[in-house]
């Protein structure tokens, strides 16, 4: 294992993934979305922006019927990436693959997958402050695909009785709500995520579906950290004894 590195564990999950020490590292986002989401057995997902992999290898976990393909553009993250898919022996499973959102036409056919997920970047090119440390910035800040590609990949590459997962920041719910519905994909589930029950949203989760309407269902908040500012309960499930990780990507 390389100095700059951390091999960490997930013990809820079963897996150990490598992570560099000082730059890029994930956060509790794609925890949080992977509970979100909805992968029956014998599905087919897709993560667009993968980072180091860590959605498509906690819901392999959870779904061991499942297939996955996780696209990351960034090569080292693309790298490492393939190094946890091999680490925790789902290479039979999970296929990386090494290209740019805006290239998925040509790699899949329409209407290929039944589960579509994201975590992408939210920060406008420009906007924000700039992380000293390797690679955030990019996971952060839109560079080739924007708000719109990301919405329009996950429509041609979804099937009409399959699902897509976002989770965003709440800034721009405006503006995905919006490009959603130019883009013919309705709301189907909406959470707000919030630190702690007195501040504002950090985040928001969403699922969309195409082809098909349905009545928009707003879920109870999920609330981080309790008055005494350790994890509630529907948290820890989630990170297990190893007990925290980033909150802020």
């Amino acid at each position: 294992m390389r100095g700059e590195e951390t091999v960490d564990e997930l013990r809820a999950h079963g897996l150990r993934i490598i992570q560099a020490r000082d730059g890029y590292r994930f956060s509790l986002d794609p925890l949080l979305l992977c509970a979100f989401a909805a992968l029956g057995a014998g599905e087919r997902a897709i993560d667009l922006g993968t980072g180091s992999g860590i959605i498509p290898l906690i819901l392999a976990r959870r779904c061991p019927d499942a297939t996955f393909v996780a696209v990351e553009m960034q090569d080292g993250l693309a790298a490492l990436a393939a190094r946890n898919i091999a680490l925790n022996g789902l290479d039979d499973r999970i296929m990386l693959c090494h290209d740019d959102v805006l290239a998925l036409r040509r790699r899949f056919p329409v209407s290929s997958f039944d589960l579509v997920l994201s975590n992408p970047p939210y920060r406008r090119r420009g906007s924000g402050k700039v992380s000293p440390k390797r690679g955030r910035d990019d996971a952060r800040h839109e560079s080739t695909a924007t708000l719109a590609d990301f919405l329009a990949a996950a429509k041609y590459l979804v099937k009409p009785t399959g699902r897509i997962c976002f989770i965003y920041h709440p800034s721009r719910l405006p503006e995905l709500l919006a490009e959603a519905a130019r883009q013919k994909l309705a709301p189907l589930r909406l959470r707000l995520v919030h630190g702690t029950a007195e501040t504002e949203a950090r985040m928001v989760m969403l699922e969309f579906a195409k082809g098909r309407h349905g009545d928009l269902r707003v879920l109870s908040p999920l609330v981080v950290r309790d008055v005494r500012l350790t994890y509630t309960a529907e948290v820890q499930a989630l990170l297990g004894e190893e007990g925290t990780v980033a909150e802020a990507r």
